[in-house]
């Protein structure tokens, strides 16, 4: 397969993907509004360089999410290419990138991001999906697991790995922001059509691996003890996104749209000095397993 076309299919597919997404929140959350912007931006010289389509919503039960594809090219900063893996100060990036807040803590929060990138003379592919709970419902992480098992088949527990030790709060030790998922990056086989096929594979696992949980909870009660846990662990989220993840950067750094990069953040968070869970409580039981576990 020819490099352009394979651009030009993925960026076809994660635009399917964000409709099929946006319809399954509807389904869930009929009174569900979307803010869709379509915007441009420049490259490096000042040229033409793409754009994307950012969904923004707010409902009931999801309160805050955003699900957003881009598709960008053109001159980036040439300090900020060194730190890639490809050649030259030209660029093409495409791909979807989610978050989603609900309301409800017995509904975790969810993230995923799929995306293709082509540098001068090496593409390659990353992504992947993690999830964040407050509550400790320990069915619920496996069967979410269990879905990116059987989607990455053999690469599993090495995209496990990755993704426990990437969404670590590595400035409090090992305080992982969730319960892991799958995450990879440099990805190519040297075989385009193949990767295509197995990223393709991959992403269409998501609404299997965070809709039904979203279900089986979102009718549940929930006490303000739970809240205010969801809103202090929301803080430690914003930690994450504002000062480890490496999408922020890539996004801030090739002139992404400031707005579309940190709608990753939740609408409301906490954050108290030196917050632990009531000792002996469901939460501080919850905080035991944002380490690296076998799900």
């Amino acid at each position: 397969m020819e490099i352009n076309s394979g651009k030009e299919k993925f960026h076809a597919h994660v635009k399917r993907l964000q409709e099929k997404i946006t319809q399954e929140m509807r389904s869930l959350d009929p009174g569900l509004t979307v803010r869709e912007d379509l915007w441009q931006r420049t490259d490096h010289g000042g040229a033409p360089g793409g754009g994307g389509v950012t969904r923004a919503f707010q409902g009931q039960l999801f309160e805050n999410a955003g699900v957003n594809t881009s598709c960008v090219f053109g001159k980036i900063d040439p300090q900020f290419a060194r730190h890639l893996s490809g050649s030259g100060d030209e660029l093409w990036a495409a791909g979807i990138s989610l978050i989603i807040h609900p309301s409800n803590p017995r509904v975790p929060t969810v993230h995923a991001n799929f995306r293709m990138i082509h540098q001068g003379d090496r593409f390659w592919f990353g992504g992947g999906a993690d999830l964040t709970p407050y509550y400790p419902y320990e069915e619920d992480f496996s069967q979410f697991h269990g879905v990116w098992r059987r989607a990455a088949g053999e690469r599993y527990e090495e995209m496990k790995k990755t993704c426990d030790e990437y969404f670590n709060n590595a400035h409090r030790g090992v305080e992982m922001r969730g319960v892991g998922g799958i995450f990879f990056d440099h990805f190519n086989s040297a075989d385009l059509e193949q990767d295509l096929s197995y990223v393709f594979h991959l992403s269409e696992h998501f609404i299997e691996s965070y809709f039904p949980i979203v279900r089986k909870r979102m009718h549940e009660d929930w006490s303000e003890s739970d809240e205010d846990f969801m809103l202090h662990r929301r803080g430690r989220y914003v930690e994450f996104n504002l000062l480890h993840d490496r999408g922020t950067l890539f996004g801030l750094k090739t002139n992404g749209r400031v707005d579309s990069i940190l709608i990753s953040l939740p609408a409301r968070c906490k954050f108290s000095y030196q917050y632990r869970p009531e000792a002996g409580s469901v939460h501080e039981k919850m905080w035991s397993y944002y380490t690296p576990k076998a799900w």
